[in-house]
């Protein structure tokens, strides 16, 4: 962070969240209600990693990701919703500028990471689809890791990069109208001719957004005609079986993100907030439970584990 260098226009050294209701009932309702998702989406999330490695069948390209998924998903909630509960009970919630920066860039990081890993997920369910023979060849052990770590350094240097390498001036405000450091609510505080709130805005509304969930309907598309060829109905229906869980992971995640972050922007802080925690909170609790629900091969992995059964 010694990149972000404050400009003499601003003295910002901290900001004030003021996101949190002063009414102690609300405050109640508020904090029982993400420590409960936060609690989920660590417990859920944790089970999937430990379930999959438990089982040795788990150990394909599909579930792979899936570990990636769920391990990020445990990042990105920690990111933030740790300091939003311990603030939740205080009179003036304050943060230091340089660990407002550094949660805002690991939001950002973490989010655009699961982003890029959702679109990878439906590249890989494509293949595993349209080519089912040379799946194991297309998708081997060396593409997938390439992949994944192509996927964490993609992400930072596009989410990271721009934050750390252009310094932001604040003109003096320091109010926060949010839980903690989200984007948006910060970058309402940059002054109009600070280039990294354009580039933060390009970035998120033409790379990460409409670029990737537009690769992820093409694959989609693709695979609903590939299944289509199938003429049997019981290989039909497996293979759209394992293309559900995924799916409605995409819509819930990419649906919030879209709606955040493309919609004009307006005033209207306190549906933000909870679009903000709808998206950041609920859809990373709901995850491990739409993968476990809806997917056999996991729920009887956890099954095993819970009896204490040997790795297959």
């Amino acid at each position: 962070m010694g990149s972000l260098k404050r400009d003499n226009v601003s003295e910002v050294t901290e900001f004030i969240l003021v996101g949190f209701s002063q009414q102690p009932q609300i405050q109640a309702a508020f904090f029982l209600g993400l420590l409960f998702f936060y609690l989920v989406t660590m417990f859920g999330n944790s089970l999937i990693v430990v379930g999959v490695r438990w089982d040795s069948r788990l150990h394909t390209p599909m579930y792979f990701f899936l570990i990636n998924l769920s391990f990020l998903d445990i990042c990105y909630s920690t990111s933030w919703e740790p300091y939003a509960l311990a603030q939740c009970f205080r009179d003036f919630p304050t943060i230091s500028y340089t660990s407002c920066y550094a949660q805002m860039t690991k939001s950002l990081f973490l989010g655009m990471t699961e982003c890029i890993f959702l679109a990878i997920m439906a590249y890989d369910r494509f293949v595993a689809i349209s080519n089912p023979l040379r799946y194991t060849i297309i998708m081997n052990n060396r593409v997938c890791i390439q992949l994944a770590l192509g996927t964490w350094a993609s992400a930072f240097l596009v989410a990271v990069t721009p934050i750390t390498a252009i310094p932001a001036r604040y003109c003096g405000h320091n109010t926060i109208n949010h839980f903690f450091c989200e984007i948006q609510a910060l970058l309402k505080l940059v002054c109009s001719d600070t280039p990294v709130s354009l580039i933060l805005d390009l970035i998120i509304s033409v790379f990460t957004l409409p670029l990737l969930f537009t690769f992820i309907l093409i694959s989609y598309t693709r695979i609903v005609v590939a299944v289509l060829k199938i003429h049997s109905a019981e290989a039909r229906l497996k293979a759209f079986s394992t293309c559900g869980s995924q799916l409605t992971v995409v819509t819930i995640f990419y649906g919030t993100a879209i709606y955040m972050y493309l919609k004009p922007q307006s005033k209207e802080y306190q549906e933000d907030k909870v679009m903000s925690i709808f998206h950041g909170a609920v859809t990373l609790m709901l995850n491990p439970l739409i993968y476990t629900l809806r997917n056999k091969d996991v729920k009887v992995a956890l099954r095993k584990l819970a009896k204490g059964k040997e790795k297959s």
